[in-house]
């Protein structure tokens, strides 16, 4: 059989010490990520990103570095690979619905973060923070985006 993790992504964006989280209800329960989902077919790492941050806060995501990459396996067996992208938000589109089930978003300091550890989504949400604040970066282009296989030209006759 052929493993096959869900291919996430998700946004780490800090202003002024406090990291802007998504409220979504998830099998009943609300719970806060960061705005975070799932790659699309033929979309690349980065516009997934930016998507799914405007669809779930309604700001627009400029991705600025790549935080880390996160194999994480839930206590039901699902497994996640996540890429974790930090970068700035502009233009809030205040009339813009959200995308369900996010019902609201928060910005939120790390220690207001922490003491609603048993409402995170995943332990995932802290880690990217910690590893942000730890400076962890790679370039963006560390991503690359879609790369077609294309077979090799015939070389050019003399």
């Amino acid at each position: 059989m052929v493993w096959k993790p869900d291919v996430t992504v998700a946004a780490i964006i800090e202003r002024d010490g406090r990291y802007l989280l998504v409220e979504e209800r998830i099998r009943g329960r609300l719970v806060l990520n960061q705005p975070a989902g799932h790659l699309e077919d033929r979309e690349s790492l980065l516009d997934a990103v930016v998507r799914e941050t405007l669809e779930e806060t309604a700001w627009h995501f400029a991705p600025e570095f790549l935080v880390g990459i996160y194999l994480w396996r839930s206590l039901r067996g699902h497994t996640t690979l996540r890429f974790a992208f930090a970068g700035s938000v502009t233009d809030f589109d205040p009339q813009r619905k959200l995308d369900p089930p996010v019902q609201a978003t928060h910005w939120l300091t790390r220690d207001e973060i922490l003491q609603r550890d048993a409402k995170l989504r995943t332990v995932l949400v802290t880690r990217c923070i910690d590893d942000f604040k730890l400076g962890k970066r790679l370039p963006l282009d560390a991503v690359a985006t879609e790369v077609v296989w294309q077979q090799p030209s015939a070389p050019p006759s003399a």
